[in-house]
């Protein structure tokens, strides 16, 4: 089974609100509405939207920031500062928690790739759009394109390195999927979930993203590291007991008995290892492209 330790996982999800500041804040800007009184910000990680809401929103708003792990909750409130209400709940418990948490009907629900982590992810919406206060909102992130910011062919491995890479995240996600407690198949999109959750005026924004080449060495640093995060992830050996706490995963191998082939494992140790002569880090052809969807639905009034 493929167990996430949120508590290992703190720090980077920090790491990734202070990254898309700038994201955040657009979709912040075009989400708000004039007379919301409370927002809040679902599996809120290291906080980013949560951080973005309240500068958005005029003084006085409330902006609730909600999450299920203690760490990942004290990286949000060090990363708002003092300027959300935080509050640990779990939305697999249930809407109960969450009214409690929030305190009143929510204008405003924010959830980015937080309801995928829930067993029963229709369950999870249809506990958020009943929280919602009349003609409130709910906004889902999830799903776009994948990002991509490599070169086809990185003269180290065969070409499509990053396609491949892809792919094995995307069996590694269904392995996780099956793995939660009480896991169900939804096999339809959020705009249909939000449907089904009662909700109306049912749409979708993509965002688009772009930082062009060459990256500077901060944003490079940091691209280098997100992507030996998701190599080491599923390069991680599997403890006896099915959990692997030295990378905050367990897994079960994939069938064929990796996720990844050994030629691209060893072209991914050559590409991050920084005192190496291909490492990315030191490459000037590097980019930042990525398509995230919101899908928003609205409660009757």
């Amino acid at each position: 089974m493929i167990e996430i330790d949120w508590a290992g996982e703190a720090g980077r999800l920090r790491t990734a609100a202070e990254s898309a500041s700038d994201w955040n804040r657009t979709v912040a800007t075009s989400l708000v509405r004039d007379g919301d009184k409370v927002a809040v910000d679902v599996g809120c990680g290291g906080g980013g939207m949560a951080k973005a809401l309240a500068e958005a929103l005029p003084a006085g708003t409330t902006v609730v920031a909600i999450d299920a792990d203690p760490e990942v909750l004290d990286q949000a409130r060090q990363h708002t500062a003092g300027a959300v209400r935080c509050e640990l709940a779990s939305m697999d418990d249930g809407a109960e928690p969450l009214r409690k948490a929030i305190d009143a009907p929510a204008d405003l629900i924010w959830a980015s790739a937080s309801v995928h982590h829930a067993g029963d992810q229709q369950a999870a919406v249809d506990a958020l759009a009943s929280l919602l206060a009349p003609g409130g909102r709910l906004a889902l992130a999830e799903g776009g394109l994948p990002a991509r910011s490599l070169p086809w062919d990185l003269g180290v491995g065969e070409p499509g390195l990053e396609l491949r890479l892809d792919l094995a995240q995307d069996r590694w996600f269904k392995v996780m999927r099956d793995s939660l407690p009480g896991s169900v198949p939804m096999p339809y999109g959020w705009t249909e979930a939000l449907t089904r959750a009662g909700l109306s005026d049912v749409t979708t924004r993509s965002i688009l993203s772009e930082t062009p080449p060459p990256l500077s060495p901060d944003r490079l640093e940091h691209l280098a590291s997100a992507f030996r995060f998701r190599v080491d992830r599923l390069t991680a050996e599997p403890a006896q007991d099915g959990n692997s706490h030295g990378h905050g995963h367990g897994h079960l191998v994939p069938a064929d008995g990796e996720w990844l082939s050994a030629d691209d494992v060893a072209a991914w140790k050559q590409l991050l290892d920084p005192d190496g002569p291909h490492y990315l880090g030191h490459r000037t052809d590097l980019a930042v492209l990525s398509v995230r969807s919101v899908h928003v639905g609205h409660a009757p009034r």
